[in-house]
């Protein structure tokens, strides 16, 4: 029988990737795609996709969807009370893991595991330590389509924002610019690929600068799009 677990899915290219090799590896069962949305805006935060796209790329790969909703001045407190609620709930059903997408921030990964071990879970971590470029162009060659939707203009252009993420997205990010944006410098929106049953068809809408540093391109479902209400 195969190990229930719960993916943390931000929407993004590494999610996605990482829960490609979960699976190929055919050692889990994903109980849930497990998302935060910025109940304020009803959109991904952080990346700040609406949450009608985002329940389109669950039902594209036909996995069930675990939402728990913050504020958007969230404490730290408020936000980890609500997702350990929701981690109980799950072990009480028998789930004992939960897989991420990170590469490679040592502190980020120590994090989420003392976290889980305090509801007595452990942490997945399917593309760690890979090589970001190497990962990126892996990416690419399975067949996997990204639209860029936020870029922290602190430290990247905001030309890169709405773009697609392929090779000449690559070519053309500065050489201090991790391939993979690991370190937070875009956020992309995943809206094809092997893992997905059909592309899931949106429209860009309007370029907006937050807190004068984040730049967002807002996605929107095309009218033919067959999404979740």
């Amino acid at each position: 029988m195969k190990k229930q677990i719960l993916f943390s899915w931000s929407g993004g290219k590494d999610s996605a990737i990482a829960l490609y090799q979960v699976l190929e590896e055919g050692d889990y069962e994903v109980a849930a795609l497990l998302t935060t949305i910025t109940e304020d805006y009803d959109r991904i935060s952080i990346h700040g996709v609406r949450r009608s796209l985002l329940e389109a790329q669950a039902e594209r790969k036909g996995l069930p969807l675990e939402i728990v909703f913050i504020p958007k001045d969230a404490s730290n407190e408020l936000y980890e009370s609500r997702m350990r609620e929701t981690l109980e709930d799950y072990k009480c059903r028998g789930v004992t893991a939960v897989a991420f997408g990170d590469i490679f921030l040592e502190d980020l990964r120590r994090h989420r595991e003392e976290k889980l071990e305090q509801v007595e879970m452990s942490a997945i971590f399917s593309i760690w330590k890979k090589d970001t470029c190497q990962l990126a162009k892996e990416f690419i060659s399975l067949g996997f389509q990204a639209v860029i939707t936020c870029v922290d203009t602190e430290v990247l252009d905001k030309s890169f924002v709405g773009r697609k993420f392929d090779h000449q997205f690559l070519d053309d990010l500065p050489s201090d610019i991790d391939p993979c944006g690991e370190n937070g410098e875009f956020h992309s929106f995943v809206y094809d690929g092997p893992i997905f049953k059909r592309a899931i068809q949106y429209k860009k809408g309007k370029t907006v600068l937050r807190e004068g540093r984040f730049c967002f391109c807002d996605l929107m479902p095309k009218k033919s799009e067959c999404v979740i209400s």
